[in-house]
């Protein structure tokens, strides 16, 4: 019998099941945001940015924008726009998604 082939390993909106995340894309499973754990993507699909704001985080102060579910516009985290700090400068352009707002797909 032939080797299973799998997809990538995904994450979906907790409410819609949308697409928004692929396993691989980790950075980082250790940040945290107001509601618990939350991981950090270097790429998010099928999701929106809101008005970007400074944003006073546990590491410093930067730019920020929720990110929405693009089909049922729930806020699962935010992406970092700007940072003011060089040692928090790898951030910029990447995703944190809130962990209990993403559910595993495909695994």
């Amino acid at each position: 019998m032939g080797d299973l082939i799998m997809g990538p390993r995904l994450y979906g909106c907790y409410k819609c099941r949308n697409h928004v995340a692929i396993h691989d894309d980790i950075v980082s499973k250790s940040f945290q945001s107001k509601n618990g754990r939350a991981f950090l993507f270097s790429h998010a699909q099928n999701v929106y940015s809101g008005r970007k704001e400074d944003r006073q985080m546990m590491t410093g102060l930067h730019l920020v924008a929720d990110v929405h579910c693009a089909d049922c516009r729930e806020v699962l985290g935010w992406k970092y726009e700007k940072a003011y700090e060089e040692s928090q400068k790898y951030k910029e352009g990447k995703f944190v998604l809130e962990k209990f707002k993403i559910v595993k797909q495909n695994w």
